[in-house]
C-alpha cells in the first residue's frame, strides 16, 4: 500500500536460508494479509546472499583487512587470483537464485568511511572481471541499484513461491535466537509507545485548532520535534533496546524534548478550543502517583482528551492528600469518586519524588476526537457529600467482581486461580505467577550468552520469583474499583484490578531492581496456566494489526530442527497474545512490545523485564544491566489486560481494547478559573471534532496538518476478514460530513505513505506460483461514500476551512 515494488531483507533464520538456497527460493512473493484481495498485500521479497555484507575477501573500507586489487606491473599483482575468486563466488551464488541476474551487496555497518578506497577497488574489479569475457567468461559486472535489479527480475516473467507467514523468530546459529530484544529496555519501549500516543494527540489538536495551536499564549508549539524523535526511535537499534546505555539515554532525551514542544502546542490548542486560558499542567509521573498540583490544590480541573473516533470511558487516578473530593462533569453533574491509599509498592518506587498519601479515582467520559472538562474540589470533614469512613483493608481475599467479570484467588497461596465472564456464563481456571529464566553465559554446546539481542536461558524450567508458595495479598474495594495487591518478593509486586463497568482484568505489575548480586542474569516472565486444549498453537499480533497463528516447535515453510525449546518459540508481541480451544479464548493485551510464547499447552507467557551480566557479541559491546534512576537497577511498571471470552466474540473485545491502549485518552490538569481566550468567547467545557462517532470497527489512524489549509487523514478498518460476525463487514463513511471542527472542501486519495496520488501508483505485477491475480482498478473517489474493507487503510489529503477563527 506504500507503492513499493519489492523489499530486500538481509536476516532470515539460518535453517530457513539453507532450505531456500537448496530450493532456489531466495526470492518470493510475500502475502502480508489474508484480508486484502490479492495482489494488494503481495510484496516481492528478495533475501540477500550474505546478510548485507560483501562477499568474503572483498571488503575494502578503512578498517577492512582484505587485500586491495593490485593491477600494476608488480610482484604483488593479484588480479588473476581476485578475479578467479570472484567468479567462483558469482557462480556459486547463481546456483541459489533463479535468474541470470544476481545481487552483490558491497558494504556493511559503518562502511564507506573511506569511499575512495571502496570505489577505487570496485572499479578495478569490474574492469578486470568483464575483461575475462574476451576469454569466454559469461559474467558481466556493473554498478546497479535494488530498483534496477528488481526490474530485471520482473522482466524474467517467472512465477514465484508464495509466503503467508513471517520471518520470526530469527536465529543466526543453533543457539542464537534473536528473541531477547523483543523485551530489552522495557522502560524505553513503554516511553516510545507513550510518546507516539502523545504525538497523535498533539497532531490531532494541531489539525483541529489550526494556526492557533502553533502560535498561542503559551509560546510557539511545534509537533515536528516529537515527530522526528519518535521517528528516530523506530531505528532498529533504538526501540529494540539493542543500543549502548548512553545512546538509549540520548533517545529518551530527544523524546523528552519533543514532549515539551508538543505540550506547548497542546496548551495553545486546548485554550483556543475551550475558550479558556488555563495554566495547564502536564503531570508525566502519574504512574508513580506524582503530580504537585493535585497533591496540594483544594480545587483543580481535569481536561481529558480522547484521540479515538468513538466515545470512551476512562479511569482517572490522581495523587491527592485529602480524604474526600467532589467531582463534576462538563454539565456540572456529580461524578462518583473514591479515595484510596497509595500502595506501599508505589511509595517505594517514587521515593522522595512525591508526597501524596492517597489517590483520587473517578470514571471520566470523553467524546470522540475531543475533550471533557471535570472539576475536582476537596471536601471538608463535615461536608455531607463526604463518603463514610472506609472499612479496613482485607487480607487474603478470595474474589473480586464487577458487572462483567469475577476473579477468584486461592486463599492458601494468594495466586489468581480462576476468571469468570459473567456476561457469557463461562469460567476458566487461570493460574498466574512470575518466574525468571536464568540467563546463559555460554556452555560446552555453545559459547553464546544471553544479551540485548539474544535470549538464551540455561534451562527450560524457569524459577518462581516468590521463594515460597504463598504470596502476601490484601484487598482494596469500593464502588469504582476492586484491587488485590500481591507481593511476590521485595522486587516484584502486582495489583489485580477490576474497574466498574469494564470487561477486562487489569494486572499492573512492578518489577525491579532485578537482583544480580549472585552473578546470575535474570529474565522475568508473567505466565498464565489454563486448562485450554491448545494443541501447541498460540496467536500473536503483527504490528497491532494482523493476527498470526504460531505453533510450538514448528515453522510453516521448512522442517524445523529445534535447538532452543524456549527461546526458539518466542515471538514479538506488540499488542496482544492469546490462546484458545474450540470454545474459549484467553487474550492478554500489552502496553508495550514484549516477547511472548506458549511453552506448553494451555499456557502463555510474556517477558516483562531482563537484566544480564554478559554481552551477546552482536555489536552492543556492553551487558544489559540498566541501573535506573537510583543506580540500583531499573524498576519497570506496566499493565496486562486480560480478556476471557468465547472464540466467536473475542475479537469484538480485544480489537477495541487494544486501540484504547495504543491511543489512550490523555489528562491535562489546570488550577481552573483561567481568563477567556478571546473576549466574548464562552468557555466550552466539552468538545468533539466529529459530527458523529465512527463505527467501532473504523479507527481514525491519522489526523495531522500537511500544509496550509490541508490535512492528512487516514481511516483504518481494524478487523480482519472473518474474525467477527458483525465487525468484519465493509463499512461506508461520509467523509465530507464527518468533522465539525472544519469543512472539507476537496479530497484527494493518496497511497499509504501520502507521497503519491493513489491513481498515480503503478506497481510491478508479479505472478505467484498459485496463479496470477490482477490489481483492482482505482475507483473514482466519492468522498461522501468512502468504503473500507477489513484491514484496509485509506489515506486522504483534505483541503479544509475552519469553522472557528484562529
Amino acid at each position: 500500500q506504500m507503492g513499493y515494488d519489492g523489499l530486500f531483507v538481509g536476516r532470515v533464520d539460518h535453517q530457513d536460508k539453507a532450505t531456500r538456497e537448496q530450493l532456489r527460493e531466495m526470492e518470493l512473493l510475500w502475502r502480508a494479509s489474508e484480508s486484502l484481495t490479492p495482489p494488494a498485500a503481495d510484496l516481492f521479497t528478495g533475501i540477500l546472499p550474505n546478510v548485507y555484507n560483501p562477499p568474503s575477501g572483498f571488503c575494502w573500507d578503512q578498517l577492512c583487512s582484505d587485500a586491495p586489487v593490485v593491477d600494476e606491473d608488480s610482484e604483488e599483482n593479484n588480479v588473476d587470483g581476485i578475479v578467479s575468486t570472484f567468479l567462483q563466488i558469482a557462480t556459486s551464488q547463481a546456483e541459489r537464485y533463479r535468474t541470470n541476474h544476481i545481487i552483490m551487496t558491497m558494504g556493511s555497518d559503518f562502511h564507506y568511511e573511506n569511499a575512495n578506497l571502496w570505489f577505487k577497488n570496485m572499479d578495478k574489479l569490474i574492469a578486470h572481471v568483464n575483461a575475462r569475457q574476451a576469454n569466454g567468461s559469461r559474467v558481466h559486472v556493473l554498478y546497479s541499484t535494488p530498483s534496477c535489479y528488481l526490474w530485471e527480475l520482473h522482466r524474467a516473467n517467472l512465477s514465484w513461491s508464495l509466503k503467508t507467514d513471517d520471518f520470526f523468530p530469527y536465529a543466526d546459529g543453533p543457539h542464537q535466537f534473536w528473541t531477547g530484544y523483543f523485551t530489552s529496555r522495557p522502560a524505553f519501549k513503554r516511553y516510545e509507545r507513550l510518546s507516539n500516543n502523545f504525538l497523535q494527540i498533539c497532531s490531532q489538536l494541531e489539525a483541529l485548532a489550526g494556526p492557533a495551536a502553533q502560535e498561542g499564549p503559551y509560546g510557539p508549539g511545534d509537533s515536528s520535534v516529537l515527530r522526528e524523535a519518535v521517528a528516530v526511535a523506530q531505528h532498529h537499534d533504538a526501540v529494540t533496546g539493542t543500543e549502548k546505555q548512553h545512546v538509549a539515554d540520548d533517545y529518551a532525551r530527544q523524546l523528552a524534548t519533543g514532549w515539551q514542544s508538543c505540550q506547548l502546542l497542546v496548551a495553545n490548542a486546548l485554550a483556543s478550543l475551550s475558550g479558556s486560558k488555563e495554566n495547564f499542567v502536564f503531570c508525566n509521573a502519574l504512574n508513580i502517583s506524582v503530580c504537585p498540583l493535585t497533591e496540594a490544590a483544594g480545587r483543580f480541573t481535569v481536561i481529558l482528551y480522547n484521540p479515538l473516533g468513538r466515545r470512551v470511558s476512562w479511569p482517572i487516578r490522581l495523587p491527592v492528600n485529602g480524604a474526600s473530593y467532589a467531582v463534576t462533569d462538563p454539565q456540572g453533574q456529580p461524578v462518583p469518586s473514591e479515595v484510596v491509599p497509595v500502595s506501599n509498592f508505589t511509595r517505594r518506587l517514587r521515593g522522595d519524588g512525591g508526597s501524596a498519601t492517597r489517590e483520587l479515582l473517578f470514571q471520566a467520559s470523553a467524546p470522540p476526537v475531543g475533550f471533557s472538562t471535570f472539576t475536582v474540589s476537596r471536601l471538608s470533614r463535615g461536608d455531607p457529600r463526604a463518603p463514610p469512613a472506609r472499612i479496613p483493608l482485607v487480607s487474603q481475599p478470595r474474589e473480586i467482581q464487577n458487572e462483567h467479570v469475577r476473579v477468584l484467588f486461592d486463599p492458601l497461596t494468594g495466586h489468581l486461580k480462576e476468571i469468570q465472564n459473567l456476561d457469557k456464563s463461562i469460567s476458566l481456571p487461570v493460574f498466574q505467577n512470575f518466574y525468571w529464566y536464568n540467563a546463559s553465559v555460554g556452555n560446552d554446546e555453545s559459547s553464546q550468552a544471553s544479551g540485548a539481542y539474544i535470549f538464551r536461558p540455561n534451562s527450560s524450567q524457569p524459577i518462581p520469583v516468590s521463594g515460597s508458595k504463598r504470596v502476601s495479598t490484601y484487598l482494596v474495594k469500593n464502588a469504582l474499583v476492586q484491587e488485590v495487591h500481591q507481593n511476590f518478593s521485595s522486587w516484584c509486586s502486582q495489583v489485580v484490578r477490576l474497574h466498574a463497568g469494564q470487561p477486562y482484568v487489569e494486572l499492573e505489575w512492578t518489577v525491579g531492581p532485578i537482583p544480580v548480586e549472585d552473578g546470575w542474569g535474570k529474565e522475568i516472565i508473567s505466565r498464565f496456566e489454563t486448562t485450554l486444549q491448545t494443541d501447541a498453537r498460540f496467536y500473536t499480533d503483527s504490528n497491532g494489526r494482523q493476527i498470526l497463528e504460531r505453533r510450538r516447535d514448528y515453522r510453516p515453510t521448512w522442517n524445523l530442527s529445534q535447538t532452543e525449546p524456549v527461546a526458539g518459540n518466542y515471538y514479538p508481541v506488540n499488542s496482544r497474545i492469546f490462546i484458545k480451544d474450540k470454545k474459549f479464548q484467553l487474550t492478554v493485551l500489552t502496553d508495550r512490545s514484549q516477547g511472548g510464547s506458549s511453552i506448553f499447552d494451555g499456557s502463555l507467557e510474556l517477558m516483562v523485564h531482563r537484566r544480564l551480566l554478559y554481552d551477546d557479541n552482536r555489536g552492543v559491546g556492553e551487558p544489559l544491566v540498566e541501573l535506573g534512576a537510583n543506580k540500583q537497577g531499573l524498576v519497570v511498571r506496566g499493565r496486562h489486560l486480560v480478556l476471557l471470552d468465547t472464540v466467536e466474540s473475542a475479537a469484538d473485545q480485544h480489537r477495541l481494547l487494544a486501540q484504547e491502549l495504543f491511543m489512550a485518552p490523555y489528562a491535562v490538569l489546570a488550577p481552573g478559573g483561567g481568563p477567556s481566550y478571546r473576549r466574548g468567547q464562552p468557555n466550552l467545557p466539552q468538545f468533539s471534532a466529529l459530527r458523529r462517532e465512527l463505527p467501532p470497527n473504523i479507527h481514525l489512524l491519522t489526523l495531522t496538518p500537511w500544509d496550509a489549509g490541508t490535512l492528512l487523514l487516514r481511516l483504518e478498518h481494524q478487523f480482519e476478514r472473518g474474525e467477527s460476525a458483525n465487525a468484519s463487514q465493509p463499512v461506508t463513511i461520509d467523509l465530507l460530513n464527518l468533522f465539525s471542527a472544519f469543512t472539507i472542501t476537496a479530497v484527494r486519495e493518496m497511497n499509504l505513505g501520502a507521497d503519491l496520488p493513489l491513481d498515480a501508483v503503478s506497481r510491478l505485477v508479479w505472478t505467484p506460483a498459485t496463479g496470477p491475480s490482477q490489481p483492482r482498478p482505482v475507483a473514482k473517489l466519492d468522498p461522501s461514500r468512502v468504503t473500507l474493507q477489513p484491514m484496509e487503510i485509506r489515506t486522504f489529503l483534505a483541503t479544509v476551512q475552519y469553522e472557528v477563527p484562529g
